[in-house]
């Protein structure tokens, strides 16, 4: 039983992880540092991540299609495109305000891992997980999915903090809500052409 969940873990945690280079959830926790501290963020990432996937394997392992993937895609494109519209218009904030907002762990790691949650939800990880929960052992998958994917993840954060440190906050609102933008448009073309 050991050797079974340590082959899913092994498989599952390469598998997702090649999956997620280059996807829009490494440009997102890429975005995010910029703007948060990056445990903040990985630890966003870790919740979404982990709970998403628990779904994903719920869904691959027995429960067949229940989840509708392309209108929660399309609702998240939506978001997604106020996230621009919110991230442009910027917050302008005291230096007072600035030092208590670094200080609220609960809201970043909120925003990070609602925004990361909605992402995930009908993405290509999502269904490479469903998909290797359908062959595989489902504790396994479940844990080495959501390890794959929190460590391409902790790679893209490095690359943001290093950006971060080198670019105007201007640059980066800028720079983010052109993303998030991105994003929304992304999720809703591909959820309208799943559903046409």
């Amino acid at each position: 039983m050991a050797f079974v969940v340590l082959g899913s873990l092994a498989l599952s945690s390469v598998a997702i992880f090649v999956a997620e280079l280059g996807d829009k959830s490494q440009l997102m926790a890429m975005t995010f540092a910029t703007r948060y501290r990056a445990w903040q963020v990985l630890l966003g990432i870790t919740v979404a991540t982990t709970l998403v996937h628990a779904v994903s394997v719920a869904l691959g392992f027995g429960m067949g299609e229940l989840l509708p993937t392309e209108w929660i895609a399309l609702i998240a494109g939506v978001a997604f495109l106020g996230f621009a519209a919110w991230t442009l218009r910027g917050d302008h904030l005291t230096e007072e305000e600035k030092r208590k907002a670094s200080q609220r762990v609960g809201s970043a790691v909120l925003v990070v891992t609602v925004a990361f949650f909605l992402a995930e939800l009908g993405d290509k990880t999502m269904l490479a997980t469903v998909t290797l929960a359908t062959h595989h052992d489902w504790l396994g998958t479940w844990i080495g999915s959501t390890i794959g994917m929190v460590v391409a993840d902790a790679l893209a954060i490095g690359v943001g903090l290093l950006l971060g440190k080198h670019l105007p906050e201007r640059a980066i609102r800028h720079g983010a809500a052109a993303l998030f933008a991105i994003f929304g448009t992304w999720l809703i073309v591909d959820a309208a052409l799943a559903l046409a």
